[in-house]
């Protein structure tokens, strides 16, 4: 047995093809279908049941019980590719594509990719370009598809065509292509991957098909080849099976594809009179396994032309054309019940003549014996179409329907019928739209964009209500209510300990600020009453979401302390994981500022045990490397809340502040005594020990150095300045031996007050800062000779190290001011297990993407200075020095000790040994002079430290942003 899925035309239609071949049927039908023709013609009718049944896979299913195939017709679920899998698994036979094909093919934009990578043209359409054709992924039949001439049009457009397909096909997706006006519309059939013929299909009203030709006629032949062979591409690339087509856009002699329709057409019956082939008989005889022959014969020219109903009610006359050439196919009788809420095509007139003039003068002579009274219908249009010519008509041949009455404004469903208007549902919306007269539609039924829905004369119109801008709608006075965050007393117990509280710290770092999960309250409704949650739990205790800084959007949070001490509750870890998410789809920075108590016992609407299973610290964590993050602390920080401080690329720490794994609490209950939150971490701890990046006295100014720390990674800055380059001339003292300030001549080369440091307290030997020069953001790293004499020591290179990858992973050039001894060596410094903290810089810099400058300012000695070099004096993009630069490969002194030791040994005299010794540390000096290693081109050049911006500026080639993801997997938190 065969299920048809599918009602009126199409059903009679392989209904009685079935018939023909000694096939049982099982017909389908919906409550306002009981009284169809295709119910009388099936061995067994199922009635089907809910609002959109032929849409209902499941009821399909079951009502083909016994059965061994499904033939979907058009429309509906036809090209629906879950439907056929679900018969096949059913063991029944889809006649028709395989579910594969109907994903690659039913889908348009699929089918478009297909097409342009076999070199077929396609319309693509440019964002912005105008006009552009609105069109649904799935279905066919004109429906979903709306013509756009400008940006104003589309919303409304996109929004029309998504309810018109997700009525009829269920599927509301819809893409662009380019609009090709004045073109023809020609289409190919095939049987599998060959060619049965072709067609015109250009006149079309509002993109339904109204007239259809066979052959397409006045093409050119070698077109028509390229046409056909294009087709059959498309087909041997997909693997099609069955009956399709493939429907082109003509142009002169220029062509594109349109889509494929991998099913049964409406118009196949116009190629079936010329071609000779019964399409759905061969359809049913390839789910059948029989033997086909599809071969093709001429057969001269066909014409099809589609009355449709304009109006429900009851065919009380329906006389059918007949005589030599003529063919109606049709779902009519006299008495059946028409109604709206299914596509209008009420029968098909098919017409053939040895040419095409004979079969036009026959359709107009069959058009005029058609006699159709109890609903209104194209008919009369019709009949004016064709006096007129209409051969090689392009699609925009017909403008309208001159059809009497009062039109739908609008695709959707009847909810509604009053004596002056009708209520239209599209996309769940409601639309009441104004009528006059006989009303025409009924509740449940369907209607297209343009349908008849009463008989009154001029235009329907939607309902535009008088609306008082200054008016609060009840429903907006609540939730204006909700978004007053307002608490004085909580925002006065902060002031009065010189805090602000977390929505003040926003809105000062944010220009602009959207807040998500902002309504959001403590998961605790179990134990509190909602009202009391509202006024006391606000945001959940975090306000959340996307802002501007420095022009550039960002992902800002912060924790409220005023809020059950700012701990973590399951809604704002909620809040956190879908801001995290969008900080890793669109790669904006995230400011967390991080005061809080850390996890929270008291939430008590949920089902978990450990809460172990929380994502919210590894999303947080896997940011790390993508985008900037900056955590802010002031008071007390712990547990969880200092997890995700750490997980920070930069900490900026507020006098005051206290950061700690555990906080009193946890500390007491692991038995480990008794301390108050101030003794558990505090800045005098927590600086020197590198944990915090830079110390501030206000939360105003953690801001703003936030801000600042921002700027670096955000681009270059067109507004600077700078000192006069001739103070680093003096900046490193003629007198080898003398200290001097690193600092003071690290603002003397960047621009004026674009200096930030990181890390100051910790790791001395090493200055880490972010600089300008010229506006652009530099990272710079540079010896201190005033601790330790400008050694290295492992605290020093774990800082510098950590620096350098956050400078990798975010494209910022790196210079290097080199001024060391060397690496700090001795049985102490082996305590600190330098051998591995002072290879991290040594990797890290010989692993670097971004450019690299070099310039020594004046010790460069041994394996401390090629680590300040990346590794070696030929890896930077410049390596240059300042006259007081000096060379080697170890600390001369100790070198000619070592190197001379029995030579000088041998000398008795103190005097004359010391003497000798000063000769050669002199000579040695002499040696490893700048001028001299720049002689032998170890280096690029010796340099008048005022031109030492210029270097910069030149030689130090920008950096290559990332297109997206990650150049690191993430940045040491150490």
């Amino acid at each position: 047995m065969l299920l048809v899925a599918n009602r009126g035309e199409v059903a009679v239609r392989v209904l009685r093809a079935a018939a023909d071949l000694g096939i049982r049927t099982v017909a389908v039908y919906a409550e306002d279908d009981a009284s169809s023709l295709h119910v009388t013609l099936a061995d067994r009718a199922v009635a089907l049941h809910g609002p959109s049944p032929y849409l209902d896979a499941d009821q399909l299913l079951d009502a083909a019980d016994g059965c061994v195939a499904v033939h979907p017709g058009w429309g509906f679920l036809s090209e629906n590719a879950a439907f056929a899998r679900a018969c096949s698994e059913r063991g029944l036979a889809f006649v028709g594509p395989s579910a594969d094909v109907l994903e690659l093919l039913g889908d348009k934009r699929r089918a478009r990719e297909l097409a342009s990578s076999l070199g077929i043209p396609v319309l693509d359409a440019l964002p912005g370009e105008f006009p552009v054709m609105v069109k649904a992924v799935a279905g066919g039949g004109g429906k979903g598809m709306r013509a756009v001439y400008s940006a104003e049009e589309l919303d409304a457009a996109v929004e029309a065509c998504q309810a018109e397909a997700l009525a009829a096909f269920g599927v509301g997706d819809v893409y662009f292509e380019r609009l090709m006006p004045s073109a023809r519309h020609i289409e190919v059939q095939l049987v599998g991957t060959s060619v049965i013929g072709d067609r015109d299909c250009s006149v079309q009203l509002r993109h339904q098909k109204v007239v259809e030709i066979a052959p397409a006629p006045l093409l050119d032949p070698l077109l028509r080849k390229a046409l056909h062979e294009a087709a059959v591409a498309l087909a041997v690339a997909a693997g099609y099976t069955g009956v399709g087509t493939v429907e082109f856009l003509v142009s002169g002699d220029s062509f594109a594809f349109l889509e494929v329709n991998p099913r049964l057409q409406v118009e196949h019956t116009v190629t079936e009179m010329v071609s000779g082939v019964d399409l759905v008989r061969t359809q049913l005889l390839l789910a059948w396994g029989g033997d086909v022959d599809f071969t093709p014969r001429d057969r001269g020219a066909a014409v099809q032309v589609r009355l449709n109903q304009t109006s429900g009610g009851v065919l009380t006359s329906f006389g059918l054309p007949a005589g030599p050439g003529v063919r109606v196919d049709t779902h009519g009788y006299v008495g059946y019940r028409v109604g709206t809420r299914y596509d209008g095509l009420l029968a098909k007139l098919v017409v053939h003549g040895e040419d095409l003039d004979v079969a036009l003068n026959r359709a107009r002579r069959a058009l005029g014996e058609f006699r159709v009274e109890g609903v209104s219908t194209n008919l009369e249009f019709l009949r004016s179409l064709l006096a007129r010519d209409i051969v090689g008509a392009p699609t925009d041949f017909v403008v309208e329907e001159p059809v009497s009455g009062m039109r739908a404004p609008l695709a959707g469903t009847v909810v509604a019928v009053s004596a002056d208007s009708v209520v239209l549902e599209a996309m769940k919306m409601q639309h009441v739209v104004r009528v006059s007269g006989d009303v025409l539609v009924s509740v449940g039924d369907t209607v297209s964009e343009g349908q008849v829905l009463a008989s009154g004369v001029g235009e329907s119109t939607e309902d535009v209500a008088e609306v008082d801008l200054e008016s609060v709608r009840p429903d907006l006075a609540e939730v204006l209510a909700r978004h007053d965050f307002d608490r004085p007393e909580a925002a006065s117990r902060r002031h009065a300990r010189g805090g602000r509280t977390a929505r003040e710290n926003i809105a000062d770092l944010c220009t602009s600020f959207v807040e998500y999960g902002g309504l959001a309250i403590a998961a605790q409704r179990q134990r509190r009453s909602l009202e009391d949650l509202i006024e006391r739990t606000p945001a959940d205790g975090l306000v959340a979401g996307i802002g501007v800084v420095n022009g550039a959007r960002v992902v800002a949070m912060s924790y409220d302390y005023a809020v059950l001490a700012g701990t973590q509750g399951l809604r704002n870890h909620q809040k956190k994981d879908r801001l995290f998410a969008l900080a890793q789809q669109e790669n904006l920075p995230v400011v967390l500022f991080a005061e809080g108590g850390g996890g929270r016992p008291g939430d008590t609407d949920h089902s978990m045990v450990s809460g172990l299973d929380c994502g919210s610290f590894h999303a947080f964590a896997q940011l790390s490397g993508q985008v900037p993050l900056i955590g802010v602390v002031a008071g007390r920080c712990f547990a969880g809340n200092a997890v995700l401080l750490g997980t920070c690329d930069v900490i900026i720490a507020v006098e005051g502040a206290n950061i700690g794994m555990g906080g009193p609490a946890m500390i007491e209950g692991g038995g480990l005594g008794a301390f108050r939150p101030e003794d558990i971490g505090p800045l005098d701890v927590q600086v020197p020990n590198g944990v915090v990046d830079i110390a501030v006295g206000s939360e105003e100014e953690a801001v703003a150095v936030a801000k600042k720390y921002l700027s670096y990674f955000q681009g270059t800055s067109a507004d600077w300045s700078c000192a006069d380059q001739r103070l680093l001339r003096h900046a490193v003292p003629e007198n080898r031996l003398r200290a001097y300030d690193i600092r003071a001549l690290i603002t003397t080369l960047a621009d004026t007050d674009s200096v930030l440091e990181l890390r100051s307290g910790f790791g001395k030997a090493i200055v880490t800062a972010f600089i300008r020069v010229e506006g652009r953001p530099i990272a710079l790293i540079a010896n201190d000779p005033k601790i330790l004499g400008g050694a290295i020591d492992a605290d020093a290179a774990d800082k510098c190290a950590r620096f350098l990858q956050l400078a990798d992973a975010f494209d910022i050039p790196v210079v290097s001011l080199c001024d060391t001894p060397g690496f700090m060596v001795g049985p102490d410094a082996e305590r600190t297990a330098t051998v591995r903290h002072l290879t991290r810089m040594v990797v890290t810099g010989a692993n670097l993407t971004v450019p690299f400058g070099l310039v020594i300012l004046r010790k460069a000695y041994g394996l401390g200075a090629q680590a300040m070099a990346a590794g070696s004096l030929k890896v930077p993009q410049f390596a240059i020095s300042w006259p007081t630069g000096e060379f080697g490969p170890m600390g001369l002194e100790g070198a000619i000790k070592l190197g001379f030791k029995k030579e000088l040994e041998a000398i008795a005299d103190p005097d004359e040994r010391k003497q000798r010794y000063d000769q050669m540390v002199a000579m040695a000096y002499e040696h490893g002079k700048a001028l001299n290693v720049a002689s032998v081109f170890e280096i690029d050049d010796v340099i008048d430290p005022a031109e030492t911006r210029r270097w910069i500026t030149t030689a130090l080639a920008p950096a290559t942003s990332r297109s997206q993801g990650k150049k690191r997997p993430f940045i040491d938190t150490w």
